[in-house]
């Protein structure tokens, strides 16, 4: 079993190490200080982005994106991801659902995406509604050839960043083996429709300069032709294009879980208490081999579940969660003890520990809280036994 990264995928990696130690990581302060990414920072980082090939970097060649691997995509995810997460974001890979685009959907909104000129949100999560998609409230009417919405999406990440969403919508129902079950469909909408309203969202924990906005649909009219794939295809679409969110929450959780125990190993070789640093103390080191361990599982999980969806396993579903599980959670077990192994300075903002340690908290919750994982994971065990 090789576990050697090839020379391609080392340059990919160290590329956009590079690139966020360089262009990412010294703006850090700013966020924190103010709360807010300056629109011109946040366009001259993708500007730089686009430069050097990151940009895209995870959409296929055939609509002009990098085409990169399951794997190689992971690594770029894990070298910009040592950043805060609103830095990491303005390298922009758009949502894969943006290769579905066909038609007027190209000119209109994928081939500005692809040139850097528009970004766009996705919005599925309401007030009422947020792993029970089946439940949104959101409804989209047909009216002759257009479409009428109604209906308010929150958790809306950068909303007042973007120029269109991606939007999920119920359109109808359907009797399904446990009842009447409404359908899903996606649209493209411009942000700037009449009728449509772009709110910022609530005040958060940790995440400096990263927005969770919240849309209004009020009587929002689209046209058939900015329906994404067909009517009520809304959970396919899902399936087929944004399973890979959950494996890039691991890849950013992987990442700032090494940064923290650098951080942690680094501060506990250099400290020095009664004539010795203080890693040699077993409760300093014992912890930190802990850590080393835990980290080490991490990114075996991570970079394994990458190489199986590259190989197209059946169960990437289940391996995706694991990973999302594992990752997340470590993450948090790693910041805090890192805190702890530096003392009073890890509380301090000198040191990027305090900025890590509340960002983690947010991982087990986005892109499917744990308890939504474990069921995944438990959902798979059972109906491989036929129960």
């Amino acid at each position: 079993m090789d576990f050697e990264l090839t020379d391609e995928q080392k340059l990919i990696y160290n590329t956009a190490r590079e690139f966020c130690e360089r262009e990412l990581i010294p703006h850090e302060e700013l966020l924190e200080r103010t709360g807010d990414l300056p629109r011109e920072l946040d366009l001259e980082i993708r500007r730089k982005g686009i430069a050097i090939g990151l940009h895209a970097c995870n959409l296929p060649e055939s609509v002009g994106g990098g085409g990169l691997d399951c794997v190689s995509l992971t690594l770029v995810e894990k070298g910009l991801s040592r950043a805060s997460n609103a830095l990491a974001e303005a390298v922009r890979r758009p949502f894969n659902i943006m290769a579905a685009c066909k038609g007027d959907q190209i000119a209109h909104f994928l081939e500005p995406v692809m040139r850097g000129e528009k970004r766009e949100c996705i919005a599925m999560s309401e007030p009422d509604a947020g792993s029970d998609l089946r439940g949104m409230k959101t409804r989209a009417v047909k009216d002759g050839s257009d479409w009428i919405i109604n209906g308010t999406k929150h958790f809306i990440s950068n909303a007042l960043r973007s120029q269109f969403v991606i939007l999920f919508a119920a359109t109808g129902e359907e009797q399904t083996s446990t009842g009447v079950k409404k359908t899903v469909s996606c649209f493209l909408i411009d942000l700037d429709t009449p009728g449509l309203t772009v709110a910022k969202g609530y005040d958060q924990l940790g995440h400096r300069g990263h927005t969770n906005d919240i849309l209004h649909f009020d009587n929002v009219r689209v046209g058939g032709w900015q329906m994404v794939g067909e009517e009520g295809e809304g959970f396919k679409l899902v399936t087929d294009w944004l399973g890979g969110g959950r494996l890039s929450v691991a890849a950013v959780c992987q990442a700032r879980a090494e940064r923290a125990f650098e951080v942690a190993a680094d501060y506990a070789a250099r400290r020095r208490q009664f004539g010795q640093p203080i890693g040699k103390f077993q409760g300093i080191g014992f912890p930190l081999a802990d850590m080393a361990i835990d980290i080490r599982l991490g990114d075996l999980l991570l970079m394994n579940t990458a190489w199986r969806v590259d190989q197209k396993f059946p169960s990437v579903a289940q391996d995706c969660a694991m990973a999302k599980v594992w990752c997340s959670e470590m993450l948090g077990r790693v910041a805090d003890q890192a805190i702890q192994t530096c003392g009073g300075m890890g509380l301090m903002t000198d040191l990027p520990l305090e900025r890590i340690y509340r960002d983690a908290r947010a991982e087990r919750i986005w892109e499917g809280t744990s308890e939504i994982q474990r069921h995944i994971v438990n959902r798979e065990l059972m109906l491989a036994r036929r129960a």
